[in-house]
């Protein structure tokens, strides 16, 4: 195959990576089954150890493409854009199902429930405890965020190097404060549709915490090695869409779950 090219698409490489990932995702799901059933981690652990040498390597032929060879160009950019604007709407989606399961019991709790939400045997969380915390801990992390991506238009390298390091402390101070208050919970996901709703809730959202830092860091680590400049930088973009996203959910688990719900 030719070296040259006529056009500004990007064509890409064969790559196991796809096929590789998959058979780690599914491992990790086995592995989550047989955990559950018989609380046995290896299978869990194995999958999990496939899925992030995978992403490891994945990202690596990514950066290189991108930082390295020059392949995405402005108009591969446009398409990786529009990309993750597709990718955050099917995340709307989906937890829109999960406030839909919410709110259509709570307005209309069954006989099951006691005709009651909470139901009577649920000790709820206090809101303006570790949940309002977590709110504050959130909201000024999408500040660093964005001051971060100020600093980067700017062409501030020390600045987009402090708000992204700030970014992604306060979300991993956000996730250790979560799993604090799973600890203390006084209810479990087998109790009542009540538990089910909110760890499902919440655990997505942690869970979607954990990749947005994640993101942030292998970004802060980037601009660390200068891979990013004022006018090439959509790694760092959406990254930054993607957090903006987990803050704008969790503001609506605030409000509907933690203070509305209790």
């Amino acid at each position: 195959m030719s070296m040259h090219k006529n056009h500004p698409f990007h064509l890409v490489d064969v790559s196991p990576w796809p096929l590789l990932g998959s058979l780690g995702a599914m491992t990790t799901m086995m592995g989550m089954i047989k955990w559950f059933h018989h609380y046995e981690t290896n299978l869990f652990f194995l999958g999990m150890t496939i899925t992030l040498m995978v992403m490891y390597q994945w990202w690596r032929d990514v950066v290189r493409e991108g930082t390295y060879l020059g392949l995405h160009t402005f108009k591969v950019t446009n398409g990786l854009r529009w990309g993750m604007i597709l990718f955050i709407t099917s995340e709307v989606f989906f937890f829109i199902s999960f406030f839909w399961s919410f709110f259509h019991n709570s307005l209309t709790p069954s006989i099951e429930l006691g005709m009651n939400w909470p139901p009577k045997s649920i000790q709820t969380f206090n809101p303006i405890e570790i949940p309002l915390l977590n709110t504050l801990i959130l909201l000024t992390s999408g500040l660093t965020v964005t001051w971060a991506h100020h600093g980067l238009m700017e062409n501030n390298y020390l600045q987009t190097l402090q708000g992204l390091m700030l970014t992604v402390l306060l979300g991993f101070y956000f996730t250790l404060l979560q799993a604090y208050e799973y600890y203390e919970a006084s209810f479990t996901i087998s109790d009542s549709v009540y538990g089910s709703s909110f760890f499902l809730c919440t655990g997505f959202h942690g869970l979607h915490v954990i990749i947005g830092s994640t993101f942030l860091l292998i970004c802060l680590i980037r601009h660390y090695f200068n891979h990013f400049s004022n006018i090439h930088h959509f790694g760092f973009e959406a990254a930054a869409w993607y957090w903006h996203f987990v803050d704008v959910v969790w503001l609506f688990l605030y409000i509907s779950i933690y203070w509305w719900g209790s």
